[in-house]
């Protein structure tokens, strides 16, 4: 079992920052009920909020502190590791599913979004990302004989799991979700564009650094 002593090291930026890119695909709806596991301090939450994105907003945060500050600006917080947690709702009652830069660090992520699965509403949205370990850069790395862990980023020491985007599609599939898109969070820049166009696109992959899912549960 992973516990907050793993991440100690983590300055509290680390649990910072909005993930506005997913909140403002979503319409104004305060009837909407959002669960993000791995809520971090709740910034997401409370733009959404905020916005008008949601009537109901609910987290889960393994750190203490950062969930001590998601609890002033969210609905609700649930402290602990979501992996040993069972969510006290009732089944289809979260409209979306936020797990943004989340499941690498788990043990079976495969098994927490199938036991999420129920909570969640039949065509319920699903936005989850992760770093992608096929990026060109890792694959340099690896033809030079390294494997370096850092303190952040697509080779951060606390990551249990590493996906590439097929991998990562292939895991919400397996788990009851339909998967609409798979995106680069941050799209190449110019001579990658260039580059994966006179390859006919056969390895974007290569190209794509954070994989962003869009899904549905079905």
């Amino acid at each position: 079992m992973i516990s907050e002593s793993f991440y100690a090291d983590k300055t509290q930026e680390y649990f910072a920052g909005i993930r506005r890119d997913i909140i403002d695909r979503l319409s104004v709806d305060r009837q909407r009920r959002i669960l993000e596991i791995g809520c971090g301090d709740g910034s997401t939450g409370a733009y959404a909020k905020n916005t008008g994105k949601c009537g109901v907003y609910v987290g889960v945060e393994l750190f203490p502190a950062a969930a001590k500050a998601a609890e002033r600006v969210i609905d609700k917080v649930h402290v602990g590791n979501i992996e040993d947690m069972e969510l006290p709702y009732p089944d289809a009652y979260f409209n979306v599913l936020i797990a943004s830069e989340i499941l690498e660090h788990l043990v079976n992520p495969w098994q927490v979004l199938r036991r999420l699965h129920p909570k969640m509403k039949t065509k319920g949205r699903v936005y989850a990302s992760s770093p992608n370990i096929a990026h060109h850069s890792t694959l340099r790395m690896l033809l030079n004989g390294r494997w370096d862990l850092k303190a952040s980023g697509r080779m951060d020491r606390t990551h249990l799991r590493w996906f590439t985007p097929k991998s990562y599609s292939e895991m919400f599939e397996q788990a009851g979700y339909s998967v609409l898109s798979v995106e680069p969070i941050v799209q190449p820049g110019f001579r990658a564009r260039i580059i994966d166009l006179l390859t006919l696109k056969r390895f974007s992959h290569l190209f794509m650094s954070q994989i962003l899912i869009v899904a549905v549960a079905r």
